[in-house]
């Protein structure tokens, strides 16, 4: 009917089925940044944070996420993951989250590194929210996946 993988012939919402393709190696990397005060920025970089290590808990909240992604966004697979990775590093004004999740199979992991860095960027929120209310989630978008039908892609740098 319309052409969109997520529809059947009348329209209706279906899961792709995937049965039918290869294996392959797949990786997808997110990225993120949530500004905040400077007094929040020096908290969290001095590790003096009241509720405890907002790094540690944003990257295993994140790695926790990305398991859950197939339960979570609907018509999603649920996938076996080989690895996910969760960076945070600390800017002029924000906290950057880099997600990267990978695996062996039939279908991509860009939701799933979506879900990482969302879910790592929420934690820091929660974290540091007593020092900040006014943080902002900003800039949440893919930066590159590899493997698949579709092959290799990089986010255009020139669009920032």
């Amino acid at each position: 009917m319309t052409g969109l993988t997520h529809l059947d012939e009348s329209g209706s919402a279906r899961m792709v089925d995937v049965g039918h393709k290869a294996e392959t190696a797949r990786t997808a990397t997110a990225t993120g940044r949530i500004t905040m005060n400077p007094g929040a920025i020096a908290a969290i970089r001095d590790d003096a944070v009241p509720k405890g290590d907002v790094f540690a808990a944003a990257r295993i909240a994140g790695i926790m996420a990305a398991k859950q992604t197939g339960s979570l966004i609907p018509l999603c697979h649920p996938l076996s993951l080989d690895s996910v990775r969760v960076d945070c590093t600390v800017e002029d004004n924000a906290v950057r989250v880099t997600a990267t999740a990978s695996l062996t199979g039939k279908t991509g992991v860009e939701m799933e590194a979506m879900v990482a860095c969302n879910v790592a960027l929420l934690t820091i929120y929660d974290m540091a929210k007593a020092l900040d209310k006014g943080m902002v989630i900003q800039e949440v978008r893919l930066l590159s996946k590899t493997g698949g039908k579709s092959g290799d892609w990089r986010a255009d740098e020139a669009r920032g």
